[in-house]
């Protein structure tokens, strides 16, 4: 019984955050001047670079695991 009071209260406190819907200064400002879209762009390319980094990363320890 007390876990499901503990459930229901941090449902209500994470309902409470929902409904809180004011966006930031900043969101706006970027969202206005349509410059979200280039930031999305950049963090787009940036993860992209890095997967690609960590997968020929990961090629060249596998060569060199089955060398040794």
């Amino acid at each position: 019984m007390k876990r499901l009071i503990t459930t229901v209260l941090m449902l209500m406190v994470t309902m409470q955050l929902f409904a809180q819907s004011q966006d930031s200064a900043v969101v706006q400002t970027l969202e206005g001047s349509e410059k979200i879209y280039v930031v999305v762009v950049c963090v787009g390319i940036i993860l992209l670079g890095l997967l690609f980094f960590l997968f020929s990363i990961e090629r060249r320890l596998k060569k060199l695991e089955k060398k040794s």
